[in-house]
């Protein structure tokens, strides 16, 4: 009970300090909003383009072509169930030499005329479309699949297939590392700011360790207030994200320039809120933390 209590008080005291030293929370909040903002739309662009890039990735596929005298379908399904249990094997296709020949006409159409004089004798094999969920690993699952029994060869759509993949990686990862700036970037923005306003409250640390306040007990206020700020300061930030993406979304109908397929909006804002909330709150606590820490140290 002494602790709730405690805690109660402390909550508090860091609205009231937020209410007396308004001027200097409004900027410490401002600054909150803007960094967040940055960071929200920044990284609802690199989410979306690493799920396009996934997409992409995970559409291209390994053609393993079946032997002609494999025609038992007891062993083409031990065979497909042996592709589909290796790693890093989304899903397995199995397609009839007769759909892999409407397939090339569709591909292929001013060839039907010519193509179809060879229907009754098809030259095509029956074959494993093999889709992996990296393809990354592309190349290990060709040398694998191609040692199979039964298994004629399997093709991969030359050099300029690895090269896709390693363009699609690279846009990931550059996505990736893009927000991990914005972040640290905002933890340092919001940390300097936050770091001003209790700055000018020295005073009122030095006073209280004087009068025998505890570390803990001076520390508590300044945290919570840290908390406010990133609470309020974050408000807005995701408000306009929010409102922003699910605008372009149904704008859109969830495909941008017609072909940037848009991540659906639920539960994918929710997240964002979420996590726009947590860095909010985190740098706000995390600046208030280590800047009254500073002033602690200074007065002990």
């Amino acid at each position: 009970m002494i602790f709730f209590r405690r805690l109660g008080r402390h909550i508090r005291e860091g609205f009231v300090g937020v209410k007396r030293h308004f001027g200097m929370a409004f900027s410490a909040a401002s600054a909150v909003t803007i960094t967040l903002l940055l960071v929200g739309v920044f990284g609802v662009f690199a989410i979306n383009m690493a799920f396009l890039t996934q997409e992409i990735e995970q559409s291209i596929s390994l053609v393993a072509l079946i032997d002609y005298d494999v025609n038992d379908p007891a062993k083409i399904t031990a065979m497909k169930n042996e592709i589909t249990e290796l790693e890093n094997i989304d899903h397995v296709v199995y397609r009839t030499k007769d759909e892999e020949f409407d397939f090339y006409n569709k591909e292929y159409p001013e060839m039907v005329e010519f193509s179809e004089n060879y229907r009754a004798d098809n030259p095509f094999h029956d074959a494993f479309l093999i889709y992996m969920v990296d393809g990354q690993n592309m190349e290990a699952i060709k040398t694998r699949v191609s040692q199979m029994s039964g298994i004629s060869s399997v093709q991969d759509g030359g050099s300029n297939t690895y090269t896709l993949i390693n363009i699609l990686h690279t846009v990931r990862n550059a996505g990736g590392i893009l927000i991990l700036a914005l972040v640290a970037l905002a933890v340092y923005l919001i940390y300097n700011t936050i770091k001003i306003t209790i700055a000018t409250r020295k005073d009122e640390i030095w006073i209280m360790r004087n009068v025998g306040a505890k570390n803990g007990y001076i520390r508590a206020p300044f945290l919570v207030e840290g908390v406010i700020i990133g609470v309020f300061g974050s408000l807005l930030p995701i408000a306009l994200i929010v409102y922003g993406y699910y605008e372009l979304y149904k704008m859109t109908n969830g495909v941008l320039a017609g072909v940037v397929s848009l991540i659906p909006v639920w539960p994918f804002l929710l997240y964002v809120g979420l996590a726009l909330l947590i860095i909010g709150v985190f740098v706000g606590f995390m600046g208030s933390y280590i800047s009254v820490c500073k002033y602690l140290r200074l007065t002990r």
